[in-house]
Protein backbone atom coordinates (compact mmCIF):
# COMPACT_ATOMS: atom_id res chain seq x y z
CA UNK A 1 0.00 0.00 0.00
CA UNK A 2 1.36 3.36 -0.63
CA UNK A 3 1.95 6.16 1.18
CA UNK A 4 -1.24 8.49 0.19
CA UNK A 5 -4.90 7.29 0.46
CA UNK A 6 -7.14 6.27 -2.56
CA UNK A 7 -9.29 9.36 -3.08
CA UNK A 8 -11.66 6.87 -5.37
CA UNK A 9 -12.56 5.14 -2.33
CA UNK A 10 -15.82 6.04 -0.51
CA UNK A 11 -13.56 7.08 2.65
CA UNK A 12 -10.97 8.41 0.76
CA UNK A 13 -13.16 10.83 -0.96
CA UNK A 14 -14.64 11.55 2.39
CA UNK A 15 -11.20 12.28 4.06
CA UNK A 16 -9.96 14.39 1.25
CA UNK A 17 -12.84 16.87 0.61
CA UNK A 18 -16.29 16.02 2.84
CA UNK A 19 -14.72 16.76 6.61
CA UNK A 20 -14.71 20.44 8.65
CA UNK A 21 -10.64 19.54 8.84
CA UNK A 22 -10.52 19.20 4.94
CA UNK A 23 -13.30 22.02 3.88
CA UNK A 24 -10.59 24.63 2.67
CA UNK A 25 -9.32 21.55 0.11
CA UNK A 26 -13.28 21.38 -1.21
CA UNK A 27 -13.26 25.17 -1.26
CA UNK A 28 -9.94 25.48 -3.09
CA UNK A 29 -10.71 22.94 -5.67
CA UNK A 30 -14.52 24.39 -6.29
CA UNK A 31 -13.02 28.04 -6.90
CA UNK A 32 -10.06 26.73 -9.13
CA UNK A 33 -12.81 24.81 -10.90
CA UNK A 34 -15.14 27.63 -11.23
CA UNK A 35 -12.01 30.22 -12.11
CA UNK A 36 -13.27 33.43 -13.91
CA UNK A 37 -16.67 32.65 -12.89
CA UNK A 38 -17.29 32.46 -9.18
CA UNK A 39 -15.45 32.86 -6.17
CA UNK A 40 -16.96 30.37 -3.12
CA UNK A 41 -16.19 32.05 1.03
CA UNK A 42 -17.29 29.47 2.88
CA UNK A 43 -19.18 26.31 2.91
CA UNK A 44 -21.52 24.29 5.74
CA UNK A 45 -21.50 20.24 5.21
CA UNK A 46 -25.12 19.12 5.03
CA UNK A 47 -26.66 15.71 6.10
CA UNK A 48 -26.04 13.73 2.91
CA UNK A 49 -29.13 11.89 3.53
CA UNK A 50 -32.15 14.02 2.37
CA UNK A 51 -35.12 13.57 3.96
CA UNK A 52 -38.70 12.32 1.71
CA UNK A 53 -40.61 15.68 0.89
CA UNK A 54 -43.61 13.50 0.41
CA UNK A 55 -45.44 9.72 1.36
CA UNK A 56 -43.33 7.02 -0.54
CA UNK A 57 -40.76 9.14 -1.69
CA UNK A 58 -37.30 7.92 -1.78
CA UNK A 59 -34.51 9.69 0.02
CA UNK A 60 -31.30 10.71 -2.10
CA UNK A 61 -27.92 10.13 -0.39
CA UNK A 62 -25.07 11.87 -2.15
CA UNK A 63 -21.30 11.67 -1.99
CA UNK A 64 -20.78 15.37 -0.43
CA UNK A 65 -23.98 18.01 -0.16
CA UNK A 66 -22.88 21.63 1.16
CA UNK A 67 -24.20 24.72 0.68
CA UNK A 68 -22.55 27.94 0.26
CA UNK A 69 -22.92 31.50 2.44
CA UNK A 70 -24.80 32.55 -0.29
CA UNK A 71 -27.36 29.89 -0.47
CA UNK A 72 -26.12 27.54 -3.29
CA UNK A 73 -25.94 23.95 -3.08
CA UNK A 74 -23.51 22.10 -4.46
CA UNK A 75 -23.52 18.56 -4.88
CA UNK A 76 -19.67 16.89 -5.67
CA UNK A 77 -19.68 12.86 -6.63
CA UNK A 78 -17.20 9.89 -7.27
CA UNK A 79 -17.97 7.33 -9.00
CA UNK A 80 -15.57 4.20 -9.63
CA UNK A 81 -17.58 2.27 -13.06
CA UNK A 82 -19.71 3.50 -15.70
CA UNK A 83 -23.48 3.27 -14.80
CA UNK A 84 -26.17 3.46 -18.47
CA UNK A 85 -28.12 5.84 -16.51
CA UNK A 86 -25.85 7.63 -14.86
CA UNK A 87 -26.41 10.99 -16.81
CA UNK A 88 -30.35 10.84 -16.23
CA UNK A 89 -29.52 10.31 -12.50
CA UNK A 90 -27.66 13.14 -12.04
CA UNK A 91 -30.17 15.27 -13.96
CA UNK A 92 -33.27 14.21 -11.48
CA UNK A 93 -30.41 14.60 -8.40
CA UNK A 94 -30.12 18.31 -9.56
CA UNK A 95 -33.80 18.94 -10.34
CA UNK A 96 -34.70 17.20 -7.38
CA UNK A 97 -31.92 19.64 -5.19
CA UNK A 98 -33.91 22.94 -6.74
CA UNK A 99 -37.54 21.29 -6.01
CA UNK A 100 -36.67 20.29 -2.49
CA UNK A 101 -36.23 24.64 -1.86
CA UNK A 102 -40.36 24.89 -2.22
CA UNK A 103 -42.00 26.55 0.33
CA UNK A 104 -45.96 25.60 1.04
CA UNK A 105 -47.98 28.87 0.67
CA UNK A 106 -48.75 31.34 -1.77
CA UNK A 107 -46.67 33.94 -0.98
CA UNK A 108 -43.16 32.00 -2.03
CA UNK A 109 -42.03 33.36 -5.28
CA UNK A 110 -39.68 31.02 -6.22
CA UNK A 111 -36.59 32.17 -4.60
CA UNK A 112 -34.50 29.34 -5.67
CA UNK A 113 -30.87 29.27 -5.00
CA UNK A 114 -28.55 27.62 -7.91
CA UNK A 115 -27.60 24.15 -7.65
CA UNK A 116 -24.15 22.64 -8.75
CA UNK A 117 -23.24 19.35 -9.60
CA UNK A 118 -19.77 17.96 -9.82
CA UNK A 119 -19.02 14.47 -10.99
CA UNK A 120 -15.58 12.58 -10.64
CA UNK A 121 -16.20 9.71 -13.12
CA UNK A 122 -13.23 7.38 -12.87
CA UNK A 123 -14.10 5.98 -16.35
CA UNK A 124 -15.47 6.82 -20.03
CA UNK A 125 -18.90 7.76 -19.99
CA UNK A 126 -20.04 7.52 -23.95
CA UNK A 127 -22.83 9.32 -23.74
CA UNK A 128 -21.42 12.51 -21.66
CA UNK A 129 -18.79 13.09 -24.01
CA UNK A 130 -15.31 12.25 -25.15
CA UNK A 131 -13.30 14.92 -23.08
CA UNK A 132 -11.68 15.02 -19.73
CA UNK A 133 -14.29 17.91 -18.87
CA UNK A 134 -17.72 18.48 -19.96
CA UNK A 135 -19.88 21.88 -18.62
CA UNK A 136 -24.04 22.03 -18.80
CA UNK A 137 -25.78 24.27 -18.06
CA UNK A 138 -29.06 25.90 -19.46
CA UNK A 139 -28.29 28.19 -22.90
CA UNK A 140 -30.65 29.57 -25.23
CA UNK A 141 -30.34 27.56 -28.33
CA UNK A 142 -30.32 30.44 -31.08
CA UNK A 143 -28.09 33.11 -29.66
CA UNK A 144 -25.58 30.59 -27.19
CA UNK A 145 -26.50 32.64 -24.75
CA UNK A 146 -26.83 31.85 -20.65
CA UNK A 147 -30.24 31.53 -20.14
CA UNK A 148 -30.30 30.80 -16.32
CA UNK A 149 -27.49 30.37 -13.48
CA UNK A 150 -29.55 28.45 -11.60
CA UNK A 151 -28.21 24.71 -12.85
CA UNK A 152 -25.02 23.62 -13.60
CA UNK A 153 -23.70 20.67 -14.15
CA UNK A 154 -19.92 19.48 -14.48
CA UNK A 155 -18.58 16.12 -15.14
CA UNK A 156 -14.76 15.23 -14.75
CA UNK A 157 -13.63 11.71 -16.69
CA UNK A 158 -10.21 11.02 -15.50
CA UNK A 159 -8.99 8.65 -17.62
CA UNK A 160 -9.46 11.83 -20.60
CA UNK A 161 -6.45 13.76 -18.83
CA UNK A 162 -3.20 12.82 -19.78
CA UNK A 163 -1.35 15.71 -18.41
CA UNK A 164 1.71 14.90 -16.45
CA UNK A 165 2.99 16.59 -13.60
CA UNK A 166 5.73 19.18 -15.41
CA UNK A 167 2.61 20.29 -17.76
CA UNK A 168 0.29 20.81 -15.40
CA UNK A 169 -0.28 24.67 -15.98
CA UNK A 170 -2.83 26.03 -13.21
CA UNK A 171 -4.27 24.90 -10.14
CA UNK A 172 -7.39 23.01 -11.41
CA UNK A 173 -5.03 21.01 -13.40
CA UNK A 174 -2.60 20.18 -10.53
CA UNK A 175 -5.54 19.26 -8.10
CA UNK A 176 -6.92 16.70 -11.06
CA UNK A 177 -3.38 15.43 -11.38
CA UNK A 178 -2.58 14.76 -7.82
CA UNK A 179 -6.13 13.35 -7.33
CA UNK A 180 -5.61 10.49 -10.68
CA UNK A 181 -2.26 9.84 -9.03
CA UNK A 182 -2.44 10.14 -5.33
CA UNK A 183 -2.78 5.98 -3.95
CA UNK A 184 0.69 5.52 -6.27
CA UNK A 185 3.04 8.77 -5.13
CA UNK A 186 5.38 8.80 -2.69
CA UNK A 187 5.91 12.78 -2.51
CA UNK A 188 3.01 14.96 -3.47
CA UNK A 189 4.31 17.79 -5.89
CA UNK A 190 4.08 21.13 -5.33
CA UNK A 191 3.52 20.72 -1.14
CA UNK A 192 6.98 22.49 -0.16
CA UNK A 193 5.35 25.69 -1.99
CA UNK A 194 1.46 25.62 -1.73
CA UNK A 195 -0.15 26.03 1.59
CA UNK A 196 -3.58 23.83 -0.04
CA UNK A 197 -1.02 21.07 -1.20
CA UNK A 198 0.81 20.50 2.09
CA UNK A 199 -2.77 20.26 3.89
CA UNK A 200 -3.45 17.78 1.28
CA UNK A 201 -0.53 15.90 2.12
CA UNK A 202 -0.62 15.72 5.59
CA UNK A 203 -4.91 14.63 5.29
CA UNK A 204 -4.15 11.51 2.66
CA UNK A 205 -0.76 10.47 4.46
CA UNK A 206 -2.25 6.98 5.02
CA UNK A 207 0.65 6.82 8.33
CA UNK A 208 -1.52 9.68 9.70
CA UNK A 209 -4.66 8.24 10.43
CA UNK A 210 -6.34 6.97 13.44
CA UNK A 211 -6.32 3.10 14.33
CA UNK A 212 -10.24 3.62 13.69
CA UNK A 213 -9.48 5.78 10.47
CA UNK A 214 -7.76 3.04 9.10
CA UNK A 215 -9.81 0.02 9.95
CA UNK A 216 -12.25 1.95 8.11
CA UNK A 217 -9.91 3.10 5.29
CA UNK A 218 -8.85 -0.49 4.99
CA UNK A 219 -12.38 -1.82 4.82
CA UNK A 220 -12.96 0.37 1.85
CA UNK A 221 -9.88 -0.01 0.13
CA UNK A 222 -10.82 -4.38 0.21
CA UNK A 223 -14.58 -2.98 -1.06
CA UNK A 224 -13.25 -1.28 -4.08
CA UNK A 225 -11.01 -3.84 -5.42
CA UNK A 226 -13.53 -6.35 -5.23
CA UNK A 227 -15.95 -4.06 -6.62
CA UNK A 228 -12.97 -3.01 -9.54
CA UNK A 229 -12.58 -7.05 -9.95
CA UNK A 230 -16.37 -8.15 -10.83
CA UNK A 231 -16.38 -4.82 -13.10
CA UNK A 232 -13.47 -5.96 -14.97
CA UNK A 233 -14.76 -9.55 -14.71
CA UNK A 234 -17.95 -8.54 -15.98
CA UNK A 235 -16.20 -6.96 -18.96
CA UNK A 236 -13.97 -9.23 -20.02
CA UNK A 237 -16.88 -11.97 -19.80
CA UNK A 238 -18.88 -9.68 -21.99
CA UNK A 239 -16.28 -9.29 -24.37
CA UNK A 240 -15.16 -13.02 -24.69
CA UNK A 241 -18.94 -13.63 -25.09
CA UNK A 242 -19.43 -11.35 -27.92
CA UNK A 243 -16.18 -12.52 -29.76
CA UNK A 244 -17.73 -16.30 -29.22
CA UNK A 245 -21.10 -15.31 -30.75
CA UNK A 246 -19.12 -13.29 -33.65
CA UNK A 247 -16.92 -16.03 -34.61
CA UNK A 248 -20.34 -18.53 -34.84
CA UNK A 249 -22.04 -15.53 -36.63
CA UNK A 250 -19.37 -15.43 -39.13
CA UNK A 251 -19.32 -19.05 -39.44
CA UNK A 252 -22.88 -19.05 -39.99
CA UNK A 253 -22.73 -16.46 -42.79
CA UNK A 254 -19.59 -17.90 -44.68
CA UNK A 255 -21.08 -21.26 -44.79
CA UNK A 256 -24.55 -19.66 -46.49
CA UNK A 257 -22.47 -17.80 -49.07
CA UNK A 258 -20.92 -20.59 -49.87
CA UNK A 259 -24.29 -22.45 -50.59
CA UNK A 260 -25.39 -19.42 -52.44
CA UNK A 261 -22.78 -19.79 -54.24
CA UNK A 262 -23.31 -23.38 -55.34
CA UNK A 263 -26.79 -22.68 -55.89
CA UNK A 264 -26.09 -20.06 -58.20
CA UNK A 265 -24.09 -22.46 -60.38
CA UNK A 266 -26.22 -25.36 -60.05
CA UNK A 267 -29.11 -22.62 -61.57
CA UNK A 268 -26.63 -21.89 -64.34
CA UNK A 269 -26.89 -25.81 -65.59
CA UNK A 270 -30.96 -25.69 -64.79
CA UNK A 271 -30.51 -28.05 -61.90
CA UNK A 272 -34.14 -28.70 -60.42
CA UNK A 273 -35.03 -26.24 -57.77
CA UNK A 274 -36.41 -29.23 -55.18
CA UNK A 275 -32.83 -30.75 -55.91
CA UNK A 276 -30.67 -27.59 -54.71
CA UNK A 277 -33.06 -27.09 -52.02
CA UNK A 278 -32.00 -30.97 -50.70
CA UNK A 279 -28.03 -30.03 -51.56
CA UNK A 280 -27.72 -26.62 -49.93
CA UNK A 281 -30.11 -26.43 -47.33
CA UNK A 282 -31.12 -23.21 -48.84
CA UNK A 283 -34.76 -22.56 -48.83
CA UNK A 284 -36.78 -22.23 -52.30
CA UNK A 285 -37.43 -18.11 -51.80
CA UNK A 286 -33.37 -17.92 -51.38
CA UNK A 287 -32.63 -20.23 -55.05
CA UNK A 288 -35.58 -17.72 -56.23
CA UNK A 289 -33.62 -14.58 -55.55
CA UNK A 290 -30.72 -15.48 -57.05
CA UNK A 291 -29.53 -13.72 -60.28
Amino acid sequence: MGKYINPFTDVGFKMLFGQELSKPLLIDFLNNLLKGEREIMDITFLDKEQPAVFADDRSLIYDILCETSDGEKIIVEMQNRGQSYFKKRSIYYVSEAIARQGVRGSEWEYGIHSVYFVAFLNFRQEDIGKEFRTDVALYDTKSKKRFSDDIRMIYLQLPYFKKKEKECESDFERWIYVLKHMEALNKLPWAAKSPIFQKVSEISDISALSKEERLKYDHAIKVYRDNLCVYRYAIESGLKEGMKEGMKKGIEEGAREKALSIAREMKKLNVDIAFIVKTTGLTIEDIESIG
